[in-house]
């Protein structure tokens, strides 16, 4: 442009642990602190937008981009491209929860399920389960939780697809591997070829 070349801007890929308290978006009508607040100024990092959301309340993996295009696929229903969270809720889970959870229920005239639930660790008065999507509704899992009358006391996402949080500190980020990147993408084309084959391949 007038003679300068003009260069693409990097693509970046952000993973961050999301702490409890902060609401996912850029600005806040209610003055609340965002996930902005955890980025750095002397990162100096583009304008990144979040990969999904995790509600206030929620913590744990989020993934930021500048990169639109891979965001939206990421977030499309059709990769079914799973998320895992680990819940902490406020009775002791026994089958009848985790079979309740994986057959599905209907909330507001929408059939809610998880793909997985399994029991990781109980207490006293508490336990812990680990909860799988690959359809992300608005605030699914307490929804659920809160049609069987059960609190959530914590909800914390560990993985997208095959990114794990890992040992990610609580309010830290850290740029994606390229291995991490190409394994995010491989996943998204192999469901999506699982879940909608082609023509020629369904007649294979």
């Amino acid at each position: 442009m007038d003679g300068v070349l003009v260069e693409p801007g990097r693509k970046i890929y952000l993973m961050m642990n999301k702490p409890r308290g902060l609401v996912t978006t850029a600005s806040d009508e209610k003055g609340r602190e965002t996930i902005y607040s955890v980025l750095r100024s002397e990162d100096k990092v583009p304008w990144l937008a979040p990969v999904g959301r995790l509600d206030k309340a929620s913590e744990g993996l989020l993934l930021l981009t500048n990169d639109s295009e891979w965001g939206a696929r990421v977030t499309a229903p059709e990769t079914h491209l799973k998320k895992t969270y680990h819940v902490q809720i406020g009775r002791v889970a026994d089958q009848a929860v985790i079979e309740a959870m994986q057959r599905g229920m209907s909330t507001n005239e929408q059939i809610l399920k998880s793909r997985q639930c399994r029991l990781i660790r109980s207490g006293e008065k508490n336990s812990w389960l680990e909860i799988v999507l690959d359809e992300g509704r608005n605030r699914q899992i307490r929804r659920m939780l809160a049609s069987l009358d059960i609190e959530v006391l914590r909800l914390v996402r560990v993985a997208i697809g095959p990114i794990q949080l890992g040992k990610l500190e609580r309010g830290n980020y850290r740029e994606l591997t390229l291995d991490e990147k190409l394994q995010l993408d491989h996943a998204m084309k192999l469901n999506s070829r699982v879940r909608h084959p082609s023509s020629k391949s369904a007649l294979l």
